[in-house]
């Protein structure tokens, strides 16, 4: 098979690779489309340890059933691999297994990912493409996922309505965009300012979503003003924002895994008590009620995505990398 494969920091080579094997339990995907996902970023400029060449990477995958079970139909894969039995996978939280894995990686455990022509994943992963949603369109789900698990662990850790909250989302990337459109599509909050420092991005997510477009220096960016926050960059420089901007008990929600360290202010979070919840991924329920979302079409068009040819792949990651790509994602289509 053809794949897009991640051989050093910088560097992908679109090459031949062997098929993967069918094993029991798995079904072998014939890939037709595949997000770029920022941790595939991360793994590009040679700062994730999950993730380390050669290896196909790509999680966020939509194409149809070529060997295993429900052969021929289109699916969309959930690429998040738990043990199943864990006291976090019995309890609904599979997303906390310790024995977790996403398509893409080779630590602890190898799973080659969706930027080839085919995959292997275990069948409990699988989900049938709902009909109202293009497959093209359908990786979208797995970012979308993360998003909305998002914004109900802040939804739930919040004093007031999200109705009656003023939200701030710091990123307009994919996943600060589906969590801008969640928000306001899906939970009706009407107060919401998005920072991103690319102009052309900005724009462009101001196409889709109901929210005020900022600068990071933006005066719209009020300190001690929003009741809740989101960073889904990652960054030293972000999370000061975001604690900047917190109101005295407001709730900070930080999904962004750029940068793991850096300086933090503990004394306003003390003194002002301002939650701060990380989050990683989404549970199987979220899972299938983004399907749900994206079949009834609850968060609008989704024309904001490009698409690109997986053997162009290279110059794709070398657009988003350089800051010069306006579309939130890039989906390569195999």
């Amino acid at each position: 098979m053809q794949a897009l494969v991640y051989t050093g920091t910088q560097e992908l080579i679109y090459r031949e690779e062997k098929n993967p094997k069918i094993i029991n339990k798995e079904s072998i995907v014939k890939v037709f489309a595949s997000g770029i996902c920022g941790s595939d970023m991360h793994a590009y400029h040679g700062k994730d340890n999950r993730r380390i060449p050669p290896l196909i990477l790509g999680h966020e995958i939509s194409g149809t059933i070529d060997k295993g079970k429900f052969s021929g139909k289109k699916v969309i894969l959930n690429p998040l691999i738990t043990c199943g039995a864990c006291e976090y996978c019995s309890s609904g939280r599979e997303h906390l297994c310790e024995k977790r894995i996403i398509l893409g990686m080779n630590r602890p455990i190898e799973r080659q990912g969706g930027f080839a022509e085919y995959v292997s994943i275990p069948d409990k992963n699988i989900y049938e493409l709902p009909k109202n949603l293009e497959i093209k369109e359908a990786p979208i789900a797995e970012p979308t996922a993360v998003a909305l698990h998002a914004v109900e662990l802040g939804e739930k850790e919040l004093s007031k309505s999200l109705k009656n909250a003023k939200v701030l989302v710091i990123g307009g990337g994919a996943i600060g965009l589906l969590s801008g459109l969640i928000l306001s599509k899906v939970k009706n909050c009407k107060e919401i300012v998005i920072v991103e420092p690319n102009e052309k991005r900005l724009a462009e997510c101001s196409k889709y979503l109901d929210a005020i477009p900022a600068k990071p220096e933006s005066k719209s960016v009020v300190n001690d003003h929003f009741d809740l926050v989101f960073d889904t960059v990652g960054m030293e420089v972000t999370r000061k924002q975001a604690m900047q901007s917190i109101k005295p008990g407001g709730v900070i929600i930080h999904i962004g895994l750029t940068q793991p360290s850096g300086s933090f202010d503990f004394r306003k979070a003390t003194l002002q008590e301002v939650t701060f919840i990380g989050t990683y991924c989404y549970t199987n329920k979220d899972f299938e009620k983004t399907l749900i979302i994206l079949a009834e079409n609850k968060i609008g068009k989704l024309d904001w995505i490009e698409y690109r040819k997986l053997k162009d792949g290279s110059s794709a990651f070398k657009r988003i990398h350089e800051g010069t790509c306006a579309a939130p994602k890039i989906i390569l289509l195999i």
